[in-house]
């Protein structure tokens, strides 16, 4: 539209959107001393113009449109009315203004969180990155993201927690996402950020849930669970599940294999120490059961390099959630999970009489400091006889042609 159809000031929306460039520059008065200009390129932003304590007139830019509409050009310029009022330099109060709202907007609890996020990067393996970040990203950002960190009071963090817990019935994870929230702010806290931690205390006021992230079976109840493994119909899936109930390694450890750390020849496995919870090196004895189900497996290999490659993309492994689907289409959702293959076997063992040591080394289990300098080869002996002792049992157990006694 022409500045000439313009009927009312303050300018409308329709008429900020719709005013058309002229061949030379020109200024319409929004009102107060607000103008808004128009240059011939058609680009459109907001002046305020106002008197310097020498008495001369002057201009002082506020923004561009769109970015700055009307509502918030006629807010600025107030703010900077009352400034000049006060006998201050509009110009300073605008940049120191403006540098405080750079500031607040760094220190919100989004961006605090990334920071401590890039601490964790050599310290979590990728997919416990991926999952903690994610759950950050779905639960906390859209509601307290941005939020300045220092004005989010204790009752708002466990009204939002508590919300959570009871929209999506997921406590344990709500309790994961708490501890990772306190530590975020004990790292603003170390960091000379802040006096005091708004999270300390919270867990005593949270539901705990029931923990069912390492459901296993009880041992009476292993024989069906192997069967019912061995009955998978899905070759790769079915391989991946025995091998996960006979190696008890961490279900990541096993999704994100790569063939080049197996020996089939040796019968070892090497799992790089970037992949490893703790970040060493763990060499597993592999069964004969094992290098039988590995060299089936590859015989229905692709080209990937991973053992259970995706489908869509053969560059990447399996989702993190296949052997939690497959447990779930086998029935046993809520009573046995991928990870707790670790817990039967280590009960499991436990119970029969092996060194606590060997089944610890056989776990990956370090303990931290010097004491928990880990060598990759610990009890590797005695572990390949452990190994292969349990891979014979849960053969037997799996086995429903033979009797299991126990002993008087």
């Amino acid at each position: 539209m022409k500045r000439t159809e313009i009927k009312r000031r303050p300018l409308s929306d329709t008429v900020l959107a719709n005013l058309e460039a002229e061949p030379t520059e020109y200024r319409e008065l929004d009102g107060n001393g607000l103008y808004f200009r128009v240059k011939p390129d058609g680009n459109k932003s907001w002046q305020l113009r106002y008197k310097k304590p020498n008495g001369k007139w002057s201009w002082l830019g506020i923004g561009g449109y769109p970015e700055i509409g009307g509502q918030l050009a006629r807010k600025k310029a107030q703010e900077l009315i009352a400034d000049i009022g006060k006998g201050e330099n509009p110009i300073i109060t605008k940049q120191e203004r403006k540098a405080k709202e750079l500031e607040d907007n760094n220190a919100t609890f989004e961006v605090l969180a990334r920071e401590w996020l890039d601490t964790k990067q050599n310290r979590w393996v990728a997919d416990t990155m991926t999952r903690n970040k994610g759950a950050l990203e779905k639960h906390i950002f859209p509601v307290l993201g941005r939020r300045l960190y220092t004005s989010i009071r204790p009752i708002e963090w466990m009204n939002h927690l508590k919300g959570i817990q009871q929209e999506h019935k997921i406590y344990e994870q709500v309790n994961r996402i708490r501890a990772m929230c306190r530590d975020i702010y004990d790292f603003a806290k170390v960091t000379g950020r802040i006096e005091y931690n708004p999270l300390e205390g919270l867990h005593k006021f949270l539901e705990q849930g029931k923990k069912e992230n390492m459901a296993h079976v009880d041992e009476k109840d292993l024989p069906p669970l192997l069967r019912a493994i061995d009955s998978y119909p899905t070759p790769d899936i079915r391989i991946g599940l025995k091998l996960l109930t006979m190696l008890f390694c961490r279900p990541t450890e096993l999704r994100e294999a790569t063939w080049a750390e197996f020996d089939l020849e040796e019968g070892f496995w090497n799992i790089p120490e970037e992949r490893m919870k703790k970040r060493r090196e763990h060499i597993i004895p592999l069964p004969t059961q094992a290098i039988h189900l590995l060299n089936e497996l590859r015989s229905i290999r692709t080209e990937s390099e991973y053992l259970f490659p995706s489908r869509s993309n053969s560059q990447k492994p399996k989702s993190d959630t296949v052997f939690i689907m497959a447990l779930r289409r086998l029935g046993y959702e809520g009573r046995q999970t991928p990870h707790g293959f670790r817990h039967i076997a280590s009960t499991l063992l436990n119970n029969k009489g092996f060194d606590e040591r060997h089944i610890e080394a056989a776990l990956a289990h370090v303990k931290d400091g010097v004491a928990g300098v880990y060598n990759k080869a610990q009890y590797l002996n005695d572990r390949k006889y452990m190994m292969q002792w349990y891979a014979d049992h849960l053969e037997k157990l799996a086995d429903d042609t033979v009797i299991q006694f126990k002993k008087a």
